[in-house]
């Protein structure tokens, strides 16, 4: 399988985690997103959203990277992971959901405004929009610290939901955002930043940079 990405992307990295803890490799082909590569006439071909990942399969071309969770878990028949049940299933579509709409969106304002601002050269940050997503965040470090209750993992056991959260939340203090006021959070955050799976694919993030 060969994944277009670019390692500054949690949501590139998720996938790649994903395939390392299943053991299926993965083709990695960087998309220079900061100059327009996701735009080219090439790439939205493969994805007319203009957006990495991409992953390709064979003839099998497939965007958004919560599906390439599945995809991924489930080629290696890992249910562990992907489980099939429709309760456990419930689960884990319940938290890549709010991955996908709260948790990813305000971590990703401030990375924006503090990280891939300069990264592009668009300017100083706008610190109405830090704000902004930094009480989002806060409010969003709740809801998980919360809900994780005695869990070691978001639904009981590891599962991809998990990967879709971790890049994320392993983002937060590069754009100082601090899981310090939410001990169970930060422990959680602690348990996958150990997974060596993650361990690769946020050494592989550093590197690139």
């Amino acid at each position: 399988m060969k994944l277009y990405q670019h390692p500054f992307s949690p949501n590139c990295q998720k996938v790649i985690a994903v395939a390392h803890e299943v053991g299926v490799p993965l083709e990695l082909a960087t998309v220079e997103i900061f100059k327009g590569g996701a735009r080219s006439p090439a790439m939205l071909a493969k994805n007319p959203n203009g957006k990495v990942p991409i992953l390709e399969d064979g003839d099998f071309v497939l965007w958004e990277s919560t599906a390439m969770l599945v995809y991924i878990a489930a080629k290696a028949g890992r249910t562990d992971l992907a489980p099939t049940t429709p309760r456990e299933r419930a689960e884990v579509d319940r938290w890549t959901s709010w991955e996908g709409a709260h948790f990813g969106p305000a971590i990703r304002k401030v990375a924006f405004e503090r990280i891939v601002k300069k990264l592009a050269g668009l300017g100083a940050p706008d610190e109405a929009m830090v704000k902004t997503g930094t009480e989002e965040f806060a409010a969003r470090a709740s809801v998980l610290e919360q809900s994780l209750g005695t869990n070691e993992y978001v639904c009981g056991r590891l599962t991809i939901a998990d990967f879709a959260l971790a890049p994320y939340a392993a983002l937060a203090a590069s754009c100082g955002l601090d899981f310090t006021p939410y001990p169970k959070a930060k422990a959680w955050l602690g348990r996958m930043a150990a997974r060596d799976s993650m361990k690769k694919t946020l050494a592989a993030a550093r590197e690139a940079a």
